[in-house]
Parts: structure tokens; sequence; C-alpha cells
């Protein structure tokens, strides 16, 4: 059975990830947009194991059913795909990457007209047509191919103050995880007084043995080089370069929450955009609501995965959207989490506000309150599966000694105290595991929140 998660298809290369599958997913793709008459599909690919065959057999499907199709002349990152889409004319998109699973993984992302994720209906007319078809002939088309990586560093270059990276030397660090996010950073900050130190920055399909995931526990090598140096800031991009982590200049982990939050200040405070609405998905910062609130701003809670905020862009006037995983979307630039893009719009803040990291996010706690997060993430056994469901249909009114204020369901089971701070039970969308979120104002108690839920699952 081939079933889409929270952004694309995912599955174990040479199990369920097999050529095969791959050429029926990309015929029922094509189906799909034939009856949508969208003609015109770019193809990209990652440093996965296979990634560029993969990619040359979706591509071959799409040609042989009558598409202009054009292949990535080189790996490329996710957010390349949806700016071929929106900036160079392209209708739909593939991309050919598992993200931040862990190696022996590979996946089928579709990127969607307007520039970002699938929407829900696109996903829901695909996977009822892979249901219809028994096989697909191998008939391998020769394609053209396109590199877009010059046109989309010169587009992100234009939403940013160039200037501002001219003014001060600085020293920063890159790392890649070994993903096609590589270099891509040097080449935005070209002709600057910025120096970037890149690492992890050649092709491992097995990505130095670990997911190439950009969070605490696998970025010891970032961690280490900032603090080896005199670097301002470390940047981390997970495989596919569509999410970003950041190490301060003290070489300490900063959590995803706190780049929303500081990406979003950024977004109102100096660039100025309030018209339109915010959005974060449920396991994102209460942080977010405190600035909004301060801004005027309205915001609103969807699901996990970046397809459910694609759905309010489609609908409202979305300024921002984020969610926890480390993926944050600038709308007016493109409809899609953008690692580098991230990146950038970070260091132009440092650099107005000519303070270090640790300084301006002890700055926002200040102005907003403390917030101290954490995920844990546990094997899904059934017995966990169905602890889950039963605890879904009957929430606790107290966890631990906190009192619960609020009961969301939306996806998983979300409790929020009195204190705005929150857990979060829920399944994730791609793996076999139950994640574990939470938020609160003190370290304190944030670990005895998370073992109090953990020992539910135990």
């Amino acid at each position: 059975m081939i079933k889409f998660g929270t952004d694309g298809w995912r599955a174990r290369i040479g199990e369920d990830f097999t050529f095969d599958n791959v050429r029926k997913v990309a015929l029922a793709h094509a189906k799909v947009l034939q009856r949508k008459n969208l003609r015109k599909i770019f193809v990209g690919y990652d440093h996965r194991f296979l990634s560029e065959e993969f990619a040359k057999e979706v591509a071959s499907v799409f040609k042989v059913e009558g598409f202009e199709v054009f292949l990535s002349s080189e790996p490329c990152t996710t957010p390349m795909v949806s700016f071929a889409i929106k900036y160079l004319g392209f209708d739909n998109g593939v991309m050919i990457t598992a993200s931040h699973n862990p190696p022996e993984y590979n996946g089928y992302k579709i990127k969607d007209s307007f520039g970002g994720s699938a929407t829900v209906e696109l996903v829901k007319e695909v996977e009822k047509e892979i249901e219809r078809i028994e096989k697909v002939p191998k008939e391998r088309q020769k394609v053209e191919t396109l590199s877009v990586k010059e046109s989309y560093i010169n587009k992100i270059r234009e939403f940013v103050n160039l200037e501002l990276f001219s003014e001060k030397e600085s020293r920063m660090v890159h790392d890649a995880m070994y993903g096609t996010a590589a270099g891509l950073l040097n080449l935005a900050l070209k002709n600057t007084k910025i120096e970037v130190h890149s690492i992890r920055s050649y092709r491992d399909p097995l990505f130095g043995g670990h997911p190439p995931e950009p969070v605490e526990k696998y970025l010891k090598p970032l961690i280490e080089k900032v603090r080896s140096g005199d670097y301002s800031l470390g940047v981390a991009n997970d495989g596919d370069g569509d999410r970003i982590a950041l190490v301060d200049e003290k070489g300490s982990f900063v959590n995803t929450q706190m780049i929303y939050v500081l990406l979003l200040l950024h977004l109102l405070k100096h660039k100025n955009i309030k018209d339109g609405i915010v959005v974060k998905t449920v396991s994102t910062t209460y942080l977010a609501d405190r600035i909004c609130r301060a801004f005027g701003v309205k915001l609103v809670e969807v699901p996990v995965g970046f397809k459910h905020i694609n759905e309010l862009i489609l609908k409202e006037k979305v300024i921002f959207g984020g969610e926890e995983s480390g993926g944050y979307g600038v709308i007016h630039y493109l409809p899609e989490r953008d690692g580098l893009f991230s990146a950038l719009y970070i260091i132009e803040m440092l650099h107005l506000l000519g303070k270090p990291l640790s300084e301006v996010i002890q700055d926002i706690f200040k102005e907003f309150g403390t917030a101290y997060y954490e995920r844990v993430d546990m094997y899904a056994e059934e017995d966990k599966k169905q602890k889950l469901k039963n605890l879904i249909e009957n929430p606790p009114q107290k966890l631990g000694s906190y009192k619960v204020k609020e009961v969301i369901t939306k996806d998983g089971l979300k409790l929020v105290f009195e204190n705005d701070g929150w857990v979060l039970a829920r399944a994730s969308g791609t793996e076999p595991l139950i994640r574990i979120y939470a938020e609160m104002p003190t370290k304190e108690e944030l670990q005895q929140v998370i073992k109090s839920m953990v020992d539910i699952f135990s």
C-alpha cells in the first residue's frame, strides 16, 4: 500500500521504495495532472542512494505521457523545485527525497502548481489513481536537463539587504549534513564580508550514519566547530535543504521554536509585513501567540505538516507559516519551507540589531516571557498506538501537578496548561514513531511534563 504522509510518500529503498513502485506513483501523478491540463514538470533529486536514477525514471514516465519535462542537471534542494514552479513557469514538480529520514529511506514529494507542498486533495487523487494502476511499462526516455541554482540564488538575494552584510566582517559555519544545501550559503553571501566555513558539505548517501535531521543530537560537529573558533553563528540544513537549525555564538543549540519566533519577529518588526495571517502547526511555540497579539496579527493553528499551512495559503492571505520541525515559509517569497532563505533572514536580523544571537533571544524572553522546549521520540509498538487513541478519546484533566486548561485533538492529543505551557503526543506521519513535544516556562517544569507524558506510554 502506497500512502503519502505529512509531506510525500516515503519508504525503505528496496522494500517498498522500488523502481516499479516509483514508476507507478509517477504515472498516477501524471494521470491526475493530465485531467487538470497541467503539462510542464520539473523533477529534482537529493543526495540519497539512487535518487538520480529514481528521478530519471520519474521524468521518463512523464515524458512518455506527453509532458514537457525537465530534470535537474544536478542534485538540488526541495525549495529549488518549488522555486522553479513559482518563478520559472513550471506547472508541477517532483522531488526525489526522504528529507530528514534515515539513510535507508527515499521518497517522492509532489510540489503543487502554486509552488508549495501538494494539497490534501491532490494527494488523495494521486493515491486513488495509484490503486487503479497494475503495471507501468519500463520505457526510459531521454529528458532535457536544467540547472536552477544560479537563478534561485539570485532571487533569494533580492529579499535581503546585502549592503548590511558588507559593513562588518564576521565568520560563520554552515553544516549541510551531507545534503544538497552544500555550498548554497557561500553562494548567497558571495561578495560580502561574511566568511562561511563549510562542514559536511560533500555527498554521503549514509549521512555519516544517522538521519540528516538538524536536531541537537546530530549536530555535534557544528557545535564543536563553532566553539573552536571566533564564529558568530552556526547554521545547519537537513538532507533536502528545506529545514534549518541554529547554533549561537557560544556554541549552544537554538531550538526550532526559537527560530520560528526570530523569523516571525523579523518579518513583523523589521520588514513591517503585517497585512495577513500567521500560521503555526499544533506543535509550535506559544510565544507565537503572544507576539501576534502584540502586533495585532491573527494567528491560526493547524495540524503538523506544511501541506496544512498551504491549505490556508490557498484560501487566505498568509504572510508567514512554520512548524516545530525547522521548516518555515515567508510567503511573499515562496509558499514553501526554505532553509537557506530562513538562514539569510536570521543573519539579516542579527546585523540589523548588532547583537549576538544569545542576547537577542534573552531580549525576546524579557519581552514575551520564557519558553523552554523539548521533543522525545518513541518507537511506536501497537500497544503505544492504542494508548494514544485511548488518550485522545479520554483526555486527562490533569497531568502530574498541572491542571489542563484546554484539550486540542486536531493532530494527536495536545494538553494546554494554565501557564500557557503544553504537551503534545502524536503519531509521526513519516516514521513508525510516537512523538512527544512539550514547552514550559522553566526547564524544571519542562522535564516534569515530559516525564509525566512518557510514563503514560511506558
